[in-house]
């Protein structure tokens, strides 16, 4: 199979990107490896409900519904990009997972579980959901009771009456503390202090924390965390949570044991534990690119905007700066629209 513009991904960032394709009339195609429309949010836990939730923005071209805001965010954001992708008539195939990525004279080859896919143009919106990131830490082996990462939480009552720890300082982590705190007792440790964001995330904010980001991306470094940037934000169940308490955090234990988590400074502490949650975050989802060849020394893949510098032909999308909903909503098009003028400017060469 061939088209000139593969999108690799049909969450957020990889739909906006397939919408200015279309409307474009680019031979295009996406291509994403889940069994149904919905990106990530498909795989939410069903206790997300949609008023807790990153604010979702709309999509390019179609408002997003009205919904109960106690619904599953997960499956109101799935319904709707269903419906987007029905309406504009994307050219979406699934499920085809792309294993690998490799140049050729005329662009690029593609891996895929449904054989060879070739192009002359890439966007890729692999996001990050399919990798979960598990920090190493002395002891895991050890420890007799259950782990689990954030993503594959879906729900706090099964942990009733057990101790969970839960490691990690973003987002998820705070939203699961507070859901599995009200069945049970839990301890929080992250591995610096939680800044809170007590007013609004306006425009400025949000501007400035691209901008850190984007620079770190265009130096050829590694995007960092999101939050470490924006901060938290207080939540009303988020103070409720605070008023009880659950929000009195640790620093992160030195090691695991059999039956808990230990802090080897002195006097030292103990904390026994039934089941560690780590919502310790993820990495982009670039496994494929591999063979591109695209890492800096610095661990990073160099980037002006969404253009690999490495690799003109290729977008990276929902990555860097472009890695929220609004960010990608506004990257996509704007890959869309370069990576175009770059192949007409080569077929003009």
């Amino acid at each position: 199979m061939h088209s000139d513009v593969v999108v690799i991904g049909a969450g957020q960032a990889g739909l906006s990107a397939a919408y200015a394709l279309q409307r474009a009339g680019a031979d295009s195609a996406v291509l994403d490896g889940d069994a149904g429309p919905g990106g990530a949010w498909q795989h939410r836990w069903p206790s997300l409900r949609l008023d807790a939730a990153h604010r979702i923005h709309p999509l390019p071209g179609l408002a997003l519904p009205d919904a109960d805001p106690a619904a599953p965010a997960s499956q109101v954001v799935a319904d709707y990009f269903a419906d987007y992708e029905r309406r504009f008539d994307l050219p979406v195939h699934r499920p085809v997972g792309v294993r690998s990525v490799r140049r050729t004279p005329g662009g690029f080859a593609l891996d895929t579980s449904a054989g060879e896919w070739t192009a002359r143009g890439l966007v890729n919106a692999t996001g990050t959901w399919t990798r979960p990131f598990w920090p190493a830490y002395p002891g895991r082996e050890l420890f007799d009771g259950r782990q689990l990462h954030a993503a594959e939480y879906r729900g706090a009552e099964e942990f009733r009456g057990r101790h969970v720890v839960v490691v990690g300082g973003g987002t998820s982590a705070v939203q699961q503390l507070v859901e599995i705190s009200a069945v049970t007792s839990t301890t929080w440790v992250t591995r610096r202090e939680p800044v809170w964001r007590t007013g609004g995330f306006d425009e400025d904010a949000g501007r400035a924390a691209v901008a850190l980001v984007e620079e770190r991306v265009r130096a050829g470094l590694p995007p960092g965390s999101v939050v470490g940037v924006t901060g938290l934000v207080e939540t009303p169940a988020v103070l409720a949570a605070r008023a009880r308490g659950v929000l009195d955090r640790l620093p992160v234990f030195d090691r695991l044991t059999a039956d808990g988590v230990v802090w080897d400074g002195d006097p030292g502490r103990f904390v026994p534990a039934d089941v560690v949650l780590w919502a310790t975050g993820f990495r982009p989802a670039l496994e494929h690119l591999a063979p591109l060849r695209l890492r800096t020394p610095g661990g990073g893949i160099a980037m002006d905007g969404t253009r690999v510098v490495a690799e003109p032909r290729l977008h990276l999308v929902g990555y860097g700066p472009s890695a929220s909903t609004i960010g990608a909503n506004r990257a996509g098009p704007r890959a869309a629209r370069e990576l175009l003028r770059t192949l007409r400017d080569d077929i003009a060469a």
